[in-house]
């Protein structure tokens, strides 16, 4: 397994503008990349919350920072934020809060997460083996009008409906169990290639998604962001593909205007003023990271600045 590289390292570090005595929130721990940074900018009066819903993350958080009491570990989804911070009374308290979106290195080479169409392994692809239903196992059941929707919604697949159609036609003469043989079924679909690019790509991506509720995971872990951020503090989100992105950037513009009803107006209440301030430019790898870690290449950071 290579080094784990934490994408946008600098540019994320920056976003947080960490302040040394401050209060952070690493909501996808992965294998700590981000988390150990911050900690570097922290005095002993700095405090740091790291989440991940998959327990290896968790492991390795413990391994890395079991002496550490600044550190507080939490195995939980990013969608129970709210729970979280206030079980640490911080709610309101939070001066930045960081989401690195997706799948990470480490979960994608290793062949018996089936995340990856790259080895062989289970066709499993859950956050959490020990929550939910693997890949397989919904495969196994749904019929072709759902996958191909999953296909075509989280996927943006435009070969969905032959592709469902092939998964069903397959899994009538054998069980379809391992990435391997997904991979195959699809490969014999897609005759036309895109260069640099895996014909499976889409449809891993998609069952991704939907086999870990990945999207509706991030719109309600935005929705919460608000009201846990201290004045000024700073939501960072990091991305890997449109579908995710195209939430962050709306969530965010929206959140950064006046409530439309009361917009023009001379005396605007509380209620109906903008949680943030107008959201910072999108920032995504330069030349040289892309060189070293090519995952960077698809990153989108995104930031905003919770209103004083």
């Amino acid at each position: 397994m290579s080094d784990h590289q934490p994408v946008l390292l600098h540019e994320t570090l920056a976003a947080l503008a960490v302040k040394p005595g401050g209060r952070y929130v690493d909501a996808t721990y992965g294998r700590g990349g981000h988390a150990r940074a911050i900690l570097e900018r922290l005095d002993e009066r700095g405090r740091l919350l790291v989440m991940d819903r998959d327990p290896q993350a968790i492991a390795a958080a413990r391994c890395n920072h079991a002496d550490d009491a600044r550190v507080t570990i939490v195995k939980d989804a990013f969608a129970n934020l709210t729970a979280v911070v206030e079980a640490a009374d911080w709610c309101g308290r939070v001066d930045g809060l960081l989401l690195d979106i997706g799948v990470s290195s480490p979960q994608l080479e290793q062949p018996e997460r089936g995340f990856s169409f790259q080895s062989d392994g289970p066709l499993d692809m859950r956050m959490d083996p020990d929550s939910g239903q693997s890949a397989a196992d919904w495969l196994a059941h749904a019929d072709v009008v759902e996958i191909g929707n999953v296909l075509r919604r989280f996927g943006e697949e435009r070969s969905y409906k032959r592709i469902s159609r092939a998964i069903v036609a397959a899994r009538d003469h054998q069980a379809i169990t391992t990435t391997a043989q997904l991979a195959d079924i699809v490969s014999k679909v897609i005759t036309v290639r895109e260069s640099h690019r895996h014909p499976a790509t889409r449809v891993f991506q998609a069952l991704r998604i939907f086999i870990n509720d990945e999207l509706s995971q991030l719109e309600t872990a935005l929705k919460q962001s608000g009201k846990l951020l201290a004045p000024g503090g700073r939501l960072c989100v990091i991305s890997f593909h449109s579908l995710e992105d195209r939430i962050v950037k709306r969530f965010m513009r929206r959140h950064s205007l006046v409530d439309p009803i009361w917009r023009g107006l001379p005396d605007i209440p509380e209620s109906a003023l903008p949680l943030f301030e107008r959201p910072h430019t999108a920032v995504r790898a330069g030349a040289e990271e892309i060189e070293h870690n090519p995952r960077s290449r698809s990153a989108v950071l995104r930031v905003a600045e919770r209103r004083a």
